[in-house]
């Protein structure tokens, strides 16, 4: 059991590394949008064409996590989840680049939260960012989506979410299919709601 879950972390960590990597060279060229890349080309196993190699490669589950509601009960990433497309964001209110992606993923939901879930997890670490300060933040800036507070750091060391924003698209069936490092335009969230509707 410890050797899956250590792998699993293994393996969520460096692809959050690819896609720092990715950020980072799109950067360089002065290019702002982020690009998917968690699991680029993956799509569900299916038998190969006759002459063709191995089937394309099932996305790896989303791995869970314990964060907090407004009401500081603990839950599960798994029960959020809840067999619905699952857009998972990373972010802190004194994150410019958070602030700037908000209003998207706002108007996302307004118009799919029946059929997708959004699980907004704001990094609580206790100093730079409290759970009062982002409920402020919140509520001053009408957000109506779903936030969870990491006040134990949990969903950010399972995703190695160190650097905000970040986002995962994982599919109804719990798999992770892509993500996305920095802030997402509009079009670029609607790309990956596409790959997981």
């Amino acid at each position: 059991m410890k050797k899956k879950s250590a792998l699993i972390t293994a393996l969520a960590l460096a692809l959050v590394l690819v896609g720092a990597l990715a950020g980072y060279t799109y950067l360089s060229r002065g290019e702002s949008a982020p690009q998917f890349g968690l699991a680029e080309g993956a799509g569900e196993v299916s038998s190969p064409a006759p002459g063709e190699g191995t089937p394309a490669p099932t996305p790896m589950p989303a791995p869970d996590f314990t964060v907090y509601d407004a009401g500081g009960n603990a839950v599960s990433f798994a029960e959020l989840m809840g067999g619905k497309p699952t857009v998972l964001n990373f972010w802190a209110s004194w994150c410019g680049p958070c602030r700037s992606e908000m209003p998207h993923f706002q108007e996302a939901y307004e118009r799919l939260g029946g059929e997708v879930n959004f699980v907004m997890v704001n990094m609580t670490d206790g100093q730079r960012e409290t759970q009062e300060s982002a409920a402020e933040y919140v509520s001053e800036s009408g957000w109506t989506f779903p936030v969870y507070f990491d006040r134990d750091l949990d969903a950010a060391m399972t995703y190695g979410a160190y650097s905000l924003p970040q986002t995962y698209l994982i599919n109804a069936e719990g798999r992770l299919v892509a993500g996305a490092a920095g802030a997402m335009s509009a079009e670029m969230l609607q790309t990956g709601l596409d790959m997981i509707m």
